[in-house]
């Protein structure tokens, strides 16, 4: 079977988005452990334990064409910085999620979100053509709407009592989108923001 989205490899920025594989158990399991972002409520970073079977889940669905992930990479180092993803893949109508986002502590309010962000649009409108893009996030996860919303995308509203988090309560989901009308606007202003810092040297 063919699917939408085909292995590819982004870069840009020092940073590039190759497809997560095995390889990356130990990378992805010491990115999680900076900041030990698997006790953060609001988020699915996996535990220590569980990153084998989260890297295998994640490549089950990109065979079900339902969701291809990243591994996030400093080039200079090699390092994993974290993961990102394409999700709820549905070629018929040219739709698809950004999501399963998180990095290591340390390059938090750095560049790279801004930058994997960028390449993940650049590469689902340009390349993919997409018609909509979109985002989910915890109603509680409130450092992950503000981030959506600097991207310039925009708020559709919440699923109330959507799905369940690690620790057994139940989350309302709160829904974001970018049409591809949108786009153009949004690279001016993702271009802006990376080219503002790089002047600055500024980090947020």
């Amino acid at each position: 079977m063919t699917h939408w989205v085909q292995p590819i490899t982004l870069a840009m920025n020092g940073l590039h988005l190759e497809p997560l594989s095995l390889a990356h158990e130990t990378g992805l399991r010491q990115a999680a452990a900076d900041g030990e972002l698997w006790n953060l409520r609001v988020t699915s970073v996996p535990r220590p334990e569980d990153t084998r079977t989260y890297i295998e889940t994640a490549l089950l669905q990109r065979e079900q064409g339902t969701r291809f992930a990243f591994a996030v990479i400093d080039d200079a180092s090699g390092q994993v910085l974290g993961s990102s993803s394409y999700h709820d893949i549905v070629a018929d109508i040219r739709r698809l999620e950004i999501g399963y986002t998180w990095y290591a502590r340390s390059v938090q309010r750095s560049h790279v979100n801004t930058t994997c962000k960028l390449l993940l649009l650049r590469h689902a409108f340009d390349t993919l053509e997409a018609d909509v893009v979109g985002w989910r996030t915890d109603n509680y996860n409130f450092a992950s709407q503000r981030a959506i919303e600097r991207l310039g995308a925009r708020r559709d509203g919440m699923i109330r009592h959507h799905a369940r988090r690690r620790d057994g309560t139940i989350r309302d989901t709160v829904m974001y989108s970018l049409l591809r009308g949108e786009w153009p606007e949004v690279q001016a202003h993702l271009v802006y923001l990376l080219q503002s810092r790089r002047n600055t040297g500024t980090q947020g």
